[in-house]
């Protein structure tokens, strides 16, 4: 069964390549937003067909487990659990009864307490990390609730046996001193973009299936039906994107707000913009206009509303369509224009007030997007970040934002494991030996090939 997504739950034109003030600021970019590679496994359908492999020998000098990679971000912890298949000999000793029922708690529980929550549909299968096949589990609570994660660490003996937990975003140095003070932990910080495209790299290079986009049909551009509305989304039809060859491509992160990246190899990327308006601003507008307490309710109502009667629409100004620049009648002119009128703002409804502001959210997110990948010249889009998680609406809606914005040019593509990915870059570097190495994954753009684009 899929979880709901629920934030109240535990657990400018570009200039030609080379161009010497480009290749200046690019060089300094890159100064801080190179990260060493590490080796991808093979694919997950390769691993299952191979034969079961021997017992891993023993690693001395690997860290003792257990081994998570924390994202702490400003509205929603995200938690990556390494579970090994065999145990190493090193870990045969009395140790082994607290690993025991720390497993046992996080993989027999898909709940823990009233917010944290284990997506087990996400779980991935033989996965490989330092040499050691595993499962990994993917847990997330609110940040709010940091407090009772420590509680819990410290209650399963957790801090017996772990002294350093590698972690990104900003409550990673927030609350450095909570962890150090109640279970004596130290966190290992690590870059947030740096994780993030080193865990998004990681996971497409296991999972063949990890990409894909939301079409309508093609009779849906001859609708009358607005396109905002249950009718036109309804219509949509989720299908898989090869991502094979991706680079380079424009990554757009959706978390409380919105940072957008450039990635053109897997050791080349920088920020290029950004927005505030993100997943935070979807919530705390939904609960200071329409009385919502968790994301989860937030969307319920979305879904249900007709932004219509909030935002006021191009055919509202013109009685149509403005034809000479090619603007739809049912397109936003205005978001929450009608809410100027004091009869109008009488008659709204909480749902109608939470699907336009999940409207206006995602047509800016869209549009700053599509005007960034216009700038840099690039084909391909990809949204990832946990306002995104099991949340078809929001994705539909900035489909249809970025095929109309770019006149059909570009396609919104979308990650299965939407928000978890700075997560698994934290939970790369418990994989100290693979990072030296050469290959990044699958898609790996040669050293020369890099070198010409420069």
């Amino acid at each position: 069964m899929r979880l709901h997504r629920c934030e109240g739950c535990l657990a400018a034109c570009r200039p030609e390549r080379g161009s010497p003030s480009r290749t200046l600021v690019r060089s300094n970019q890159l100064k801080k937003a190179r990260r060493s590679p590490y080796t991808a496994p093979p694919l997950v359908k390769e691993i299952k067909m191979a034969d079961p492999a021997p017992p891993t020998p023993p690693d001395n000098n690997a860290p003792p487990m257990p081994w998570f990679g924390m994202d702490i971000g400003g509205t929603l912890t995200k938690l990556v659990y390494f579970e090994p298949r065999e145990t190493n000999r090193r870990e045969l000793d009395k140790e082994t009864e607290v690993l025991k029922n720390i497993r046992r708690y996080l993989t027999r529980n898909s709940a823990y307490g009233k917010t944290g929550r284990r997506d087990v549909h996400l779980q991935m299968e033989n996965v490989t990390i330092r040499g050691r096949r595993g499962t990994l589990h993917f847990i997330r609570f609110p940040t709010s609730e940091v407090g009772a994660f420590l509680q819990l660490a410290r209650s399963k003996g957790m801090a017996a046996l772990v002294n350093t937990i590698y972690a990104t975003g900003g409550g990673a140095y927030k609350f450095e001193e909570d962890f150090i003070k109640e279970v004596n932990m130290r966190l290992s910080k690590l870059d947030e973009l740096d994780a993030l495209i080193a865990g998004v790299l990681f996971v497409d290079s296991m999972n063949p299936h990890e990409c894909y986009y939301w079409a309508p049909p093609e009779q849906l551009t001859d609708t009358k039906d607005t396109p905002y509305l249950e009718a036109a989304l309804s219509q949509y039809v989720r299908k898989p994107f090869d991502f094979s060859n991706p680079y380079p491509f424009l990554l757009v992160n959706i978390g409380s707000g919105v940072s957008m990246l450039v990635v053109n190899a897997p050791n080349d990327y920088y920020r290029v913009s950004g927005t505030s308006l993100g997943g935070g601003t979807f919530l705390g507008l939904c609960c200071l206009l329409a009385g919502c307490s968790s994301f989860e309710e937030a969307i319920a109502l979305a879904a249900s509303g007709d932004n219509t009667t909030v935002d006021k629409l191009v055919r509202d100004i013109y009685g149509g369509d403005y034809e000479r620049f090619g603007l739809r009648g049912d397109l936003v002119a205005s978001s929450f224009g009608h809410m100027c009128a004091a009869e109008r703002r009488a008659r709204v409804s909480r749902a109608d007030l939470a699907r336009a502001t999940l409207v206006t959210i995602t047509n800016n997110i869209g549009s700053i997007a599509r005007l960034c990948a216009s700038n840099e010249r690039l084909e391909r889009v990809v949204f990832c970040g946990n306002f995104l998680r099991v949340n078809p609406l929001s994705m539909k809606l900035l489909s249809y934002a970025m095929s109309y914005w770019s006149k059909g040019a570009l396609k919104a593509l979308f990650l299965e494991h939407e928000g978890y990915f700075g997560a698994v870059g934290c939970l790369l570097h418990y994989d100290n030996k693979n990072h030296k190495k050469q290959n990044v994954s699958r898609h790996a753009t040669p050293p020369e090939s890099r070198q010409a684009d420069r």
